[in-house]
């Protein structure tokens, strides 16, 4: 089993910026691909970054490209979601999860484990 738990969560004006971290506990880390993900209310989860387990680079949505950057330690087992310039559309509540294999993906239907979440509200 792996647990993850988010943090970093909070309120910020338009144009400002947010980190969010994913602590990861359980079992190794290495050899799972982790994924962020967001939702909305009244709305689907949806894909925001992933980053692969052996390194290479992350893959973001349309959406939040040049905004946000994702990176991950191995070592700490740690993941992270650098959020600048922030939009009021980026409200939502944010997932971490993550999927055995080396490989991120855009669907939450090939991650195995999920954090509990954490809200992001911006204000315009």
């Amino acid at each position: 089993q792996v647990q993850l738990v988010e943090s970093g969560g909070g309120l910020v004006q338009a144009g400002g910026s947010l980190r969010l971290s994913c602590a990861v506990s359980g079992r190794t880390f290495s050899g799972y691909a982790n994924g962020w993900f967001r939702q909305a209310p009244g709305k689907e989860r949806e894909f925001v970054a992933g980053n692969n387990w052996g390194g290479g680079s992350p893959g973001y949505a349309d959406s939040v490209e040049d905004r946000f950057t994702t990176s991950r330690d191995n070592a700490k087992n740690t993941v992270s979601l650098q959020m600048n310039n922030l939009k009021p559309e980026d409200t939502a509540v944010y997932y971490c999860a993550a999927r055995y294999g080396s490989g991120w993906s855009r669907w939450t239907a090939d991650y195995d484990y999920w954090g509990q979440g954490t809200q992001v509200t911006v204000s315009s």
